[in-house]
């Protein structure tokens, strides 16, 4: 009898369930465990092969009869902006990233409870809890960083934070190749600020310092008003059934 050992991943696959994205449509998902030693390097591995990583869970869609999922990743070197894009960021020159540890606080909980409530209140996470908010945070064998947007302070140039109310927090990746945006979120009564693009050009940026080439965005849904967002940041790289292919228009 074969036996399978420990750190050798076992893929599962979920019953049918509303598509999140298109209407009428059904979603299957493939997922596994990253846990343990080598739960970085197989977050590397399955990240290049289209994953998703939640908590402690990698997985993608596995859907009989629909590929619009398509996963995606900017190409940070080669990456411009578009004028309006150019505009967000002038808007927010006066807010500033601080890359951190994993430690959920009270005052991220605030802003992460304002966004649902806002921007996905029948969404599948509108009823987390506080504990739920810090396990979403903390449950991560990979290299995973927060990053607090502020407004900037006084010494900002010396060391990179921000002063004031916290105003949006990505939960990010750091992989061997980029950077991945696992969630984000926004006060939502910032919406002038577009602090969703904004977070986006700032992972750019950080990649670019990092020596990192990528920085991945998850899944783009051609058809999804919510994910129409992901195609405007040109040059970017879509998987297909013939590898990442590169989109310039």
């Amino acid at each position: 009898m074969t036996q399978h050992s420990r750190d050798t991943p076992q893929f599962y696959l979920t019953a049918p369930s509303p598509c999140p994205y298109l209407a009428g449509k059904e979603e299957r998902k493939v997922f596994t465990h990253l846990v343990g030693e080598r739960a970085p390097g197989l977050n590397d591995l399955l990240t290049h092969g289209g994953f998703r990583r939640s908590q402690s869970i990698a997985y993608r869609p596995a859907c009989e009869a629909c590929r619009a999922c398509v996963s995606v990743r900017v190409i940070a070197e080669h990456f411009r902006p578009t004028r309006s894009m150019r505009r967000v960021a002038e808007r927010n020159e006066d807010v500033v990233g601080d890359m951190r540890a994993l430690v959920p606080t009270s005052e991220q909980y605030s802003v992460f409870r304002a966004y649902l409530d806002s921007r996905h209140r029948d969404g599948g996470m509108a009823d987390m809890t506080v504990l739920d908010y810090a396990m979403m945070v903390e449950d991560s064998h990979v290299k995973t960083r927060l990053v607090e947007y502020r407004r900037r302070g006084p010494d900002s140039s010396i060391n990179g934070r921000g002063a004031g109310s916290l105003l949006a927090v990505a939960l990010t990746d750091v992989l061997g190749d980029g950077l991945s945006m696992v969630y984000s979120f926004f006060d939502p009564e910032q919406g002038d600020r577009s602090l969703g693009t904004f977070m986006i050009l700032d992972h750019i940026e950080r990649a670019k310092r990092m020596g990192l080439p990528y920085v991945y965005l998850g899944y783009w849904v051609n058809g999804s008003r919510k994910m129409d967002y992901k195609a405007r940041f040109l040059p970017q790289e879509r998987l297909t059934p013939d590898g990442w292919t590169r989109v310039t228009v």
